[in-house]
């Protein structure tokens, strides 16, 4: 099969698709011939070697397809089923990849297989976000940055369902457009307008009850200074870079703030729970009261031109890989 692989940590020419033996599932695991594999900053994080990885490794976690074969003792699926998984375990950029059988959920009808791998991992970081890390409640207002990407764009959504206000930043007119669709009651070009000002003008001075966060260095210490009193700081990525190290006491001095930095393994710790997160999530698509955004798909071969378009930010929606010719 084909599979991307990285030998040596570095820049997206470190993607290198190689052949390599269609791997066999061990017990407890399921093995999926993928038909979309979903592209997120992690996988930059770990090509990159932000985050440090034993090398050589096929990146990705999350992807769609059906099931190719059942590891010994393995039930609740059978061959041909349509199948997707984010496990937290690599191997997404590949014709064919196994993953242990509690992290794959069926793919309801209504909801295709490229949905399904496009929703998984940013659907449910969604979910978590707006429903456990600070659970919204009609009347509040959050603040989310990077509001058309890809996870940006489905928080407006699910925000606006849970009756919040939705403050979003982004960075061009054509960004703006697509986060006023997806539920954005205000938008701010933060290339054009400091948002911290804009969002205090907007409430009043009272500040917002949460900011979702996946820009980090740029954005987090601007952010803190427009929290209410008692808000709480979503930090859930850094495309910009790493945040510095933060002096406790001064979430008591901007006024007894929360922060919290989360990661979806975190929130799909059992079963029961990535099935409510997953069902909930695959339920919406199935209504149409949740929209799946894809920006662009690539072929395997083009994986590096797919981090590059999503490290620039110039992305409004999910990136995929496509395997096969």
């Amino acid at each position: 099969m084909k599979a991307v692989r990285v030998h040596a940590t570095g820049g997206p020419e470190a993607l290198q698709l190689d052949e390599l033996p269609t791997p066999t599932p061990r017990p407890g695991e399921v093995l999926i011939r993928l038909e979309a594999a979903g592209v997120n900053f992690i996988d930059i994080y770990q090509r990159s070697g932000a985050y440090k990885m034993a090398t050589p490794f096929t990146p990705g976690q999350e992807g769609a397809g059906t099931v190719a074969a059942l590891g010994p003792g393995v039930s609740g699926f059978a061959v041909g089923d349509r199948v997707a998984s984010y496990c937290g375990t690599l191997g997404a950029y590949a014709e064919y990849a196994v993953a242990p059988v509690d992290t794959v959920v069926s793919i309801p009808a209504g909801v295709t297989t490229v949905q399904a791998a496009a929703v998984m991992l940013q659907g449910m970081t969604a979910h978590y976000l707006t429903s456990s890390a600070y659970p919204l409640q009609p009347g509040d207002t959050c603040l989310v940055h990077a509001a058309a990407g890809g996870t940006g764009l489905l928080v407006c959504q699910i925000a606006k369902r849970r009756g919040a206000r939705v403050i979003g930043t982004v960075s061009t007119a054509d960004k703006e457009t697509r986060a006023r669709t997806a539920g954005a009651d205000e938008v701010i070009r933060y290339t054009e307008t400091d948002f911290a000002a804009e969002v205090t003008r907007l409430t009043g001075g009272k500040g917002v009850q949460v900011v979702y966060d996946s820009v980090g260095q740029s954005t987090f210490s601007a952010g803190l200074g427009v929290l209410a009193t008692r808000g709480m700081m979503v930090l859930f990525g850094q495309s910009s870079g790493r945040v510095e190290p933060l002096d406790p006491q001064l979430l008591n001095q901007r006024g007894s703030l929360f922060l919290t930095r989360p990661t979806l393994a975190h929130y799909v710790a059992s079963r029961a729970e990535l099935e409510r997160r997953s069902g909930d999530v695959f339920r919406w698509v199935q209504d149409g009261t949740l929209s799946v955004r894809i920006d662009t798909e690539y072929p395997l071969a083009r994986a590096a031109e797919a981090h590059i378009a999503l490290a620039s930010r110039r992305t409004t929606g999910k990136v995929l890989l496509i395997p096969g010719p």
